[in-house]
């Protein structure tokens, strides 16, 4: 895969209806994903050595951003996600390689203001379920 410019990753919301909006213009962004083995040692494990259980590790994605809020609709869509406390399907677009799309929660929406300079955010969202890669 050839190097990619970071601006281009995209982050969507799901606005209810079932269609996706592209909710910010994101300067920092980040994909973390993560997988939590289940420990299954014992007195009886071999030298003392740990066991993990194959094939029932947690999985998680994890993905963070800031920048810019799109518009006045795609900030309020955001923090009434927060404030509703809702799941909603988000889609993470990272061109040449691919989408991921499935359902997140929000855990941080931070919002700050530099004196000479515009109104920025922070956004944390935490898989809440299955999600789904698709190739581009």
């Amino acid at each position: 895969m050839a190097a990619q410019k970071g601006k281009d990753l995209l982050l969507k919301l799901d606005d209810g209806s079932g269609a996706y909006v592209a909710v910010a213009g994101l300067r920092a962004r980040q994909i973390a994903f993560n997988s939590e083995a289940v420990d299954v040692t014992s007195a009886e494990s071999i030298g003392r050595w740990r066991e993990l259980l194959a094939g029932a590790a947690v999985r998680k994605a994890a993905v963070s951003g800031a920048g810019v809020f799109r518009d006045e609709p795609a900030d309020m869509l955001v923090r009434q996600t927060l404030f509703d406390d809702l799941i909603r399907n988000w889609q993470v677009i990272v061109p040449s390689f691919g989408v991921i799309q499935g359902p997140f929660h929000i855990a941080a929406l931070d919002y700050r203001g530099d004196h000479a300079g515009e109104v920025t955010f922070d956004l944390a969202l935490e898989s809440a379920g299955p999600l789904v890669f698709t190739a581009i």
